[in-house]
Protein backbone atom coordinates (compact mmCIF):
# COMPACT_ATOMS: atom_id res chain seq x y z
CA UNK A 1 0.00 0.00 0.00
CA UNK A 2 1.47 3.09 -1.08
CA UNK A 3 2.52 5.99 1.48
CA UNK A 4 -0.30 8.59 0.41
CA UNK A 5 -2.77 5.68 0.54
CA UNK A 6 -1.96 4.87 3.85
CA UNK A 7 -2.87 8.98 5.15
CA UNK A 8 -5.80 9.19 2.91
CA UNK A 9 -6.89 5.45 5.26
CA UNK A 10 -6.13 7.42 8.71
CA UNK A 11 -7.85 10.51 7.74
CA UNK A 12 -11.12 8.81 6.69
CA UNK A 13 -10.72 6.90 10.04
CA UNK A 14 -9.69 9.12 12.15
CA UNK A 15 -13.43 11.70 10.68
CA UNK A 16 -15.66 8.93 11.74
CA UNK A 17 -14.19 8.36 15.00
CA UNK A 18 -16.44 11.15 17.02
CA UNK A 19 -19.68 13.29 16.60
CA UNK A 20 -20.78 15.76 18.46
CA UNK A 21 -23.62 16.69 15.93
CA UNK A 22 -27.40 17.37 17.76
CA UNK A 23 -28.80 14.73 15.19
CA UNK A 24 -27.00 11.74 16.53
CA UNK A 25 -28.13 10.18 19.73
CA UNK A 26 -25.77 7.75 22.10
CA UNK A 27 -27.27 4.57 23.08
CA UNK A 28 -27.11 5.84 26.87
CA UNK A 29 -29.30 9.17 26.49
CA UNK A 30 -32.28 7.02 24.02
CA UNK A 31 -35.16 6.21 27.05
CA UNK A 32 -34.36 8.97 29.67
CA UNK A 33 -36.32 11.56 30.06
CA UNK A 34 -34.77 15.70 29.43
CA UNK A 35 -35.92 18.56 30.65
CA UNK A 36 -37.09 21.15 28.01
CA UNK A 37 -36.73 25.16 28.31
CA UNK A 38 -38.52 27.31 26.20
CA UNK A 39 -36.10 29.86 24.35
CA UNK A 40 -35.54 32.83 21.60
CA UNK A 41 -32.62 32.97 19.36
CA UNK A 42 -31.07 36.59 19.78
CA UNK A 43 -27.86 35.75 17.33
CA UNK A 44 -26.17 32.60 15.34
CA UNK A 45 -22.42 32.54 14.54
CA UNK A 46 -20.45 29.91 12.41
CA UNK A 47 -17.51 28.89 14.79
CA UNK A 48 -15.39 25.82 14.62
CA UNK A 49 -14.44 22.95 17.31
CA UNK A 50 -11.18 22.40 17.62
CA UNK A 51 -10.31 18.54 16.59
CA UNK A 52 -8.92 15.69 19.16
CA UNK A 53 -5.77 15.16 19.23
CA UNK A 54 -6.10 11.27 21.10
CA UNK A 55 -2.18 11.01 20.38
CA UNK A 56 -3.64 7.79 17.59
CA UNK A 57 -3.16 10.02 14.75
CA UNK A 58 0.76 10.91 15.66
CA UNK A 59 1.20 7.69 16.85
CA UNK A 60 -0.29 5.66 13.47
CA UNK A 61 1.51 8.39 11.78
CA UNK A 62 4.58 7.45 13.15
CA UNK A 63 4.54 3.99 12.75
CA UNK A 64 3.75 4.66 8.85
CA UNK A 65 6.65 7.34 8.61
CA UNK A 66 9.01 4.66 10.01
CA UNK A 67 8.06 2.16 7.58
CA UNK A 68 8.26 4.38 4.58
CA UNK A 69 11.51 5.96 5.92
CA UNK A 70 13.24 2.75 6.45
CA UNK A 71 11.84 1.29 2.96
CA UNK A 72 13.25 4.47 0.75
CA UNK A 73 16.73 3.60 1.38
CA UNK A 74 17.92 0.60 -0.27
CA UNK A 75 20.79 -0.57 1.93
CA UNK A 76 20.68 -1.89 5.23
CA UNK A 77 22.80 -0.02 8.31
CA UNK A 78 23.05 3.53 9.28
CA UNK A 79 21.28 5.30 6.63
CA UNK A 80 18.11 3.31 6.71
CA UNK A 81 18.28 3.14 10.70
CA UNK A 82 18.53 7.47 10.11
CA UNK A 83 15.44 7.49 7.27
CA UNK A 84 13.50 5.24 9.69
CA UNK A 85 13.50 7.63 12.76
CA UNK A 86 13.36 10.93 10.32
CA UNK A 87 10.22 9.26 8.27
CA UNK A 88 8.38 8.25 12.12
CA UNK A 89 9.47 11.99 13.34
CA UNK A 90 7.59 13.32 10.32
CA UNK A 91 4.84 10.79 10.02
CA UNK A 92 4.21 11.85 13.75
CA UNK A 93 3.71 15.21 12.82
CA UNK A 94 1.72 14.73 9.97
CA UNK A 95 -0.61 12.30 11.70
CA UNK A 96 -1.47 14.48 14.84
CA UNK A 97 -2.63 17.01 12.26
CA UNK A 98 -4.75 14.69 10.49
CA UNK A 99 -6.22 13.95 13.22
CA UNK A 100 -6.84 17.04 14.82
CA UNK A 101 -7.88 18.57 11.38
CA UNK A 102 -9.75 15.36 10.57
CA UNK A 103 -12.31 15.33 14.01
CA UNK A 104 -12.54 19.18 13.66
CA UNK A 105 -16.13 19.97 13.37
CA UNK A 106 -18.33 23.49 12.01
CA UNK A 107 -20.83 24.28 14.89
CA UNK A 108 -22.96 27.09 15.82
CA UNK A 109 -22.68 29.67 18.85
CA UNK A 110 -26.21 30.35 19.51
CA UNK A 111 -26.79 33.38 21.39
CA UNK A 112 -30.66 32.80 23.60
CA UNK A 113 -33.12 34.72 25.52
CA UNK A 114 -34.51 32.75 27.91
CA UNK A 115 -38.43 32.72 29.02
CA UNK A 116 -36.94 34.38 32.23
CA UNK A 117 -35.17 36.96 30.71
CA UNK A 118 -32.28 35.55 31.35
CA UNK A 119 -29.40 35.03 28.03
CA UNK A 120 -27.34 32.15 27.76
CA UNK A 121 -25.10 31.30 24.86
CA UNK A 122 -24.24 27.05 24.11
CA UNK A 123 -21.94 26.16 20.95
CA UNK A 124 -23.17 22.74 19.12
CA UNK A 125 -22.47 21.19 15.87
CA UNK A 126 -23.86 22.09 12.64
CA UNK A 127 -26.76 19.87 12.13
CA UNK A 128 -30.01 19.41 9.95
CA UNK A 129 -31.54 22.29 11.76
CA UNK A 130 -30.92 26.13 10.63
CA UNK A 131 -31.93 28.50 13.38
CA UNK A 132 -32.28 32.42 12.94
CA UNK A 133 -32.91 35.37 15.27
CA UNK A 134 -36.01 35.70 16.48
CA UNK A 135 -36.54 31.75 15.92
CA UNK A 136 -38.40 30.14 18.44
CA UNK A 137 -36.29 27.25 20.30
CA UNK A 138 -36.68 24.61 22.94
CA UNK A 139 -33.20 23.41 24.95
CA UNK A 140 -33.12 19.26 25.64
CA UNK A 141 -31.20 18.57 28.63
CA UNK A 142 -30.26 14.97 28.86
CA UNK A 143 -27.58 13.88 31.39
CA UNK A 144 -25.87 17.15 31.42
CA UNK A 145 -25.84 17.59 27.78
CA UNK A 146 -28.16 20.10 26.02
CA UNK A 147 -29.13 20.72 22.77
CA UNK A 148 -30.84 23.22 20.57
CA UNK A 149 -34.19 22.44 18.21
CA UNK A 150 -36.47 24.65 16.51
CA UNK A 151 -39.91 24.70 18.75
CA UNK A 152 -42.53 22.47 17.43
CA UNK A 153 -44.98 24.54 15.58
CA UNK A 154 -48.21 24.32 17.36
CA UNK A 155 -51.42 23.87 14.72
CA UNK A 156 -54.47 26.21 14.86
CA UNK A 157 -57.39 24.51 15.93
CA UNK A 158 -59.20 24.11 12.84
CA UNK A 159 -63.14 25.31 12.25
CA UNK A 160 -66.00 23.95 13.27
Amino acid sequence: MALSSMAAALALALGACSTTSPDVIKPEDAQRLSQVQDAVVLNVRTVAVEGSQSGVGGATGAIVGAVGGNASVSGNGRGSAVAGVVGAVVGGVVGNAVERFGTREEAYEILLQMASGERRSIVQAKGTEVFNPGDAVILVVTGGKTRVMLAPKVAAPAAK
